[in-house]
């Protein structure tokens, strides 16, 4: 079993910066991938990013490229979530999340088995 525990959520405005993390606890987290994903209400939860059990590879949705940074450490078993330039659209529950397989890399939420409880992000106009 895993356990995901986000935190570094708020309000911000925009054009601000926030930075989450993730604490991860329960099996090797330096063998898999990470990612995160966000939802807002009435909407399907949206990939953000992924990276690679070493922090070696790194994929973004097209939206957040450029201002987001998802990195890790393992040493810490914890991943972030640097948010930079933030827009009103930014604003959503972020969740981090890892998948059921090690092997996986991606953005399909379904591939995904533990999840975190989510942190809002709130960006103000």
């Amino acid at each position: 079993q895993v356990q995901l525990v986000e935190s570094g959520g708020g309000l911000v405005q925009t054009g601000g910066s926030l930075r989450l993390s993730c604490a991860a606890s329960g099996r090797s987290f330096s063998l898999y991938g990470m990612s995160w994903f966000r939802q807002t209400p009435g909407k399907e939860r949206e990939w953000v990013a992924t990276i690679s059990y070493n922090g070696g590879i790194t994929s973004y949705v097209d939206s957040v490229k450029g201002r987001f940074t998802i990195s890790r450490d393992n040493a810490k078993n914890t991943v972030y979530l640097q948010m930079n330039s933030v827009k009103p659209e930014d604003t959503a529950v972020y969740f981090c999340a890892a998948p059921g397989r090690g092997s996986f890399f991606g953005s399909d939420a379904k591939e995904y088995r533990y999840w975190g409880q989510g942190t809002q992000v709130t960006v103000s106009s």
